[in-house]
């Protein structure tokens, strides 16, 4: 083929949109180095010239055959508009909330109950490799489980996202794991004990933001302590970096929230 062109007749890219954030769209004719204009074809049949930076061309679209790969970085071309892509695909389409890149869990929260996280799916779970098993948090939970108990060290989880993306409820179901495999004979549930303090951890922590009335403020760090026979000992419960202004301080956007409070003091005093 020809050296100049960088991107051929038929390839598929992703263009930003207003709506979609990316939409797909069809190369309708081969790009020559240097051009201004991309004619591309979208889904909906309509043609369209699409100016572009000769520095910067639209992401490619991955082939048809790699979307919904359970792990990000088996995809040819890994840029934003592929991972979400990949995400909302497995997400709408197979009802799977979770995929791997890397190492890491992504999971989309589904804001319902799911039926994978009985004691027959930790079982299923219980001694197999991460890689071997569809993505799952009793995957990373059981990898760093194994870890512990092969190598005597110390494990962490880091279990991060914005506000209202399960972070307590994914931390929640590893405790369950560790409290499953390691056959653990405390009466109470680890995991209900630790979440029983979080009122407590919340009362002082909390604050209402411009995107939601209960917002943590504050880090949460989780020490589950396991004995020789790697069983659970005991959890210790303790919270870092405490947003203090954000807790004792209202920002300009909540000054009409503040004036409202000040009224109903006054009327009570």
């Amino acid at each position: 083929g020809n050296l100049s062109y960088s991107v051929g007749q038929y390839n598929r890219v992703w263009i930003p949109d207003p709506e979609e954030v990316w939409k797909s769209a069809e190369i309708a004719k081969d790009y020559r180095v240097g051009d201004k204009v991309l004619r591309l074809l979208l889904e909906d049949g309509t043609e369209l010239d699409y100016s572009v930076d000769p520095e910067s061309l639209p992401p490619l679209r991955n082939p048809d055959i790699l979307v919904g790969e359970n792990d990000l970085t088996a995809l040819s071309y890994l840029h934003e508009p592929a991972v979400l892509h990949n995400l909302r695909i497995r997400f709408a389409e197979s009802k799977l909330i979770y995929t791997y890149s890397g190492i890491i869990l992504v999971a989309m929260n589904p804001y319902k109950q799911l039926p994978i996280y009985g004691d027959a799916i930790i079982h299923a779970y219980s001694g197999q490799n991460m890689g071997d098993m569809d993505p799952h948090i009793f995957a990373v939970a059981e990898e760093a489980y194994k870890q512990m108990a092969r190598n005597n060290r110390n494990q962490s989880i880091i279990v991060s996202g914005e506000s209202g993306a399960g972070k307590t409820v994914s931390a929640r179901y590893a405790m369950r794991y560790f409290a499953t495999v390691s056959k653990s004979s405390s009466t109470a549930r680890v995991e209900d004990k630790v979440l029983a303090s979080n009122p407590i951890t919340e009362a002082v922590g909390n604050a209402k933001t411009t995107r939601n009335d209960n917002s943590s403020r504050f880090g949460k760090y989780t020490e589950i302590s396991f004995d020789e026979r790697n069983q659970i000992i005991g959890a210790n419960m303790r919270t870092y970096l405490l947003e203090k202004s954000r807790v004792v301080f209202q920002g300009l956007q909540k000054n009409l929230i503040i004036q409202e409070w000040e009224a109903i003091l006054s009327l009570r005093v």
